[in-house]
């Protein structure tokens, strides 16, 4: 690969109740980073990005109506590791040259930070959800 990880850029946890999850990593010592909205079934949810150190949880909320989705799930609440990488289009084009199982079309842009981030994810050998993001 022509590609370098630079590091686990952070680690995502859908959960039921932002508010209270918040306030559970707050008292581990991890601050807000960021917060914004993005769409799910056609409903806005929410996240927040709570940081300690170098270590960067994304703790995020589906809309009311989808939360079962997050209640019921069969294999665990850690939904993906994302792996920051320096330019997500490369990294993309590579992966998907070499015949990874790519889960979007694209890299996908999110208005989250200051200038927004680009990701895509890959499946593992077990369905583990790899993301490769790139803060813009």
């Amino acid at each position: 690969m022509n590609f370098k990880i630079s590091k686990i850029q952070h680690v995502g946890i859908p959960v039921t109740n932002l508010k209270n999850s918040v306030a559970f990593y707050s008292k581990l010592g991890f601050i807000e980073a960021m917060r914004a909205q993005f769409d799910h079934n056609d409903e806005k949810g929410n996240v927040v990005m709570m940081q300690s150190g170098d270590v960067i949880m994304e703790l995020y909320e589906f809309p009311a109506k989808d939360l079962e989705e997050i209640r019921n799930r069969s294999h665990g609440h850690i939904d993906h590791i994302a792996f920051d990488v320096e330019d997500v289009e490369a990294v993309f084009q590579e992966l998907q040259t070499a015949g990874y199982e790519i889960q979007e079309d694209a890299p996908v842009f999110l208005n989250f930070w200051n200038k927004g981030c680009k990701y895509f994810n890959i499946t593992g050998p077990d369905g583990e959800r790899l993301e490769f993001n790139q803060i813009l």
